[in-house]
C-alpha cells in the first residue's frame, strides 16, 4: 500500500497589478498642460472634482490651474476660452470671433453638399415651383433623401400643392439666393434651356407615375 503523498504547498493568491500613478510633472506643459489635453477632447463641460480624478490631483490644484488658465487666454486674447458652466469647464471659441466663425460652419455647409444635392437644387432653382416626382422625373432616380437636405439645409421650401395632383410644391429660398449673392431667381444663370421643357417634363412624370 503506498504511503499518502504531502498535499502541495498552498499558493498565494496573485495581487492584480497595480496601476502606475500619474505624475503630472512628467508632462511638458505640466498640470496646466494636462489640463488642456483633456479639455480639447471633452464634448460637455466637465466638472473639477472629475478632472482632478482624472489627473489624479488635489481639487484645489486644479481649481488653481483652471482659474490660470482662464486669465491666462483673456491676457494673451486668445480665440478660444475657457469657461465654467452649468458646474463644469469647456473650451469655447471667443465671441468676438462669431462671425469668422459662422462663415466657417456655412461655408463648410455648402462646400458639403453632394453632387446629387446640387443636380437635385438646380432643377429645382429653375423649375420652381415644381414637385418630387418632376425632379425625380428629370434625375433619373429617387430624390426622397436628397430633397430633406436641402430642407434641412434651408436651401429651399415648401410652396404648397399643385391643384390637380395635390403633390407638395418646392422653390428656394431667400437664404439660397443669400448664398449666391442673388436679388431673385430672375437672376440666375441662364442655363434653363439645357433642362427639358415643361411639356417634357411632364410626359416624363406621367410615365414614371404609370
Amino acid at each position: 500500500m503506498s504511503e499518502p503523498q504531502p498535499d502541495p504547498p498552498a499558493v498565494e493568491p496573485t495581487a492584480p497589478e497595480e496601476q502606475l500613478a500619474l505624475d503630472v510633472a512628467d508632462f511638458p506643459g505640466g498640470i496646466h498642460g494636462a489640463l488642456e489635453a483633456v479639455l480639447m477632447v471633452v464634448d460637455e463641460p466637465v466638472t473639477t472634482p472629475a478632472l482632478a480624478s482624472a489627473l489624479e490631483q488635489p481639487v484645489a490644484d486644479v481649481e488653481v490651474a483652471l482659474a490660470e488658465l482662464e486669465a491666462g487666454y483673456e491676457e494673451q486674447r486668445r480665440g478660444f476660452t475657457l469657461r465654467q458652466v452649468g458646474g463644469g469647464w469647456r473650451m469655447y471659441s471667443r465671441h468676438e470671433y462669431a462671425p469668422v466663425v459662422e462663415r466657417f460652419v456655412l461655408d463648410g455647409q455648402q462646400a458639403r453638399l453632394t453632387q446629387a444635392s446640387l443636380e437635385t437644387l438646380a432643377v429645382i432653382a429653375y423649375r420652381q415651383p415644381v414637385s418630387r416626382s418632376r425632379v425625380a422625373a428629370v434625375r433619373g432616380v429617387n430624390v426622397d433623401g436628397v430633397i430633406r437636405t436641402l430642407l434641412t439645409r434651408g436651401l429651399i421650401e415648401e410652396l404648397g400643392q399643385d391643384e390637380e395632383s395635390t403633390a407638395t410644391l418646392y422653390g428656394t429660398t431667400s437664404y439660397f439666393l443669400e448664398r449666391l449673392g442673388l436679388q431673385s431667381i430672375d437672376e440666375l444663370p441662364a442655363l434653363a434651356p439645357y433642362l427639358p421643357e415643361v411639356d417634357v417634363l411632364d410626359e416624363i412624370a406621367e410615365g414614371g407615375r404609370g
